[in-house]
């Protein structure tokens, strides 16, 4: 089973430049490594911050490096937070996190496992995500979380990255393993250079 939701491209050229991070969840519970997603996304920052070198007095190139970095490290975390957190406790299906840097793109790549009772919530959401006005459904999100007393998920990270950095989502959804089913999702974020 494979199914692919937004704006997910499965024929990306081949690049140089990438980083991959890969978590175990077998070695330690991958909800206890919650405080190192933002340590996790701050090297990959820093590794991609380094294409984008600011000159001294070159207040243009030193901009593009700064925002360059600040969307990296807000994507990357945002997409481990929600991988960790949306994992299937079940599964032995490691979480990683690939970014790639393309001639005019970069191109985030985090791939979980999601528990398959899960699944139909998960792609309602996409297909409100896809076909919603992001600016209104981000401020619809707002309010009810304004008013959500039990403080369930904000569902603001994937928003932000549309309405803040302009990116372009998809999904893959696809089948990694048989009995037991493990379903595996991989969330793609393209980010324009």
């Amino acid at each position: 089973m494979t199914q692919i939701f937004g704006d997910f491209h499965e024929d990306l050229p081949v690049v140089q430049e990438y980083l991959t991070l890969f978590f175990s969840p077998s070695s330690v519970p991958v909800k206890q490594r919650w405080r190192t997603n933002g340590l996790s996304a701050d090297f990959m920052a820093d590794y991609f911050a380094t294409f984008f070198p600011g000159n001294e007095g070159a207040t243009t190139e030193d901009n593009i490096q700064r925002e360059v970095k600040s969307a990296v490290s807000f994507i990357g975390n945002e997409l481990l937070e929600n991988a960790m957190k949306f994992s299937d406790e079940t599964s032995d299906h490691p979480i990683s996190l690939t970014l790639q840097m393309h001639s005019d793109r970069l191109v985030f790549l985090a791939t979980n496992s999601v528990n398959p009772k899960e699944i139909a919530t998960f792609q309602n959401y996409i297909q409100e995500l896809t076909t919603s006005d992001p600016d209104e459904l981000y401020i619809r999100h707002l309010e009810e979380n304004a008013e959500d007393e039990h403080e369930h998920a904000s569902q603001l990270g994937l928003l932000t990255m549309m309405n803040d950095y302009q990116a372009k989502l998809g999904w893959k959804f696809e089948s990694v393993q048989n009995d037991p089913d493990a379903i595996a999702v991989t969330t793609m974020v393209q980010l324009t250079l």
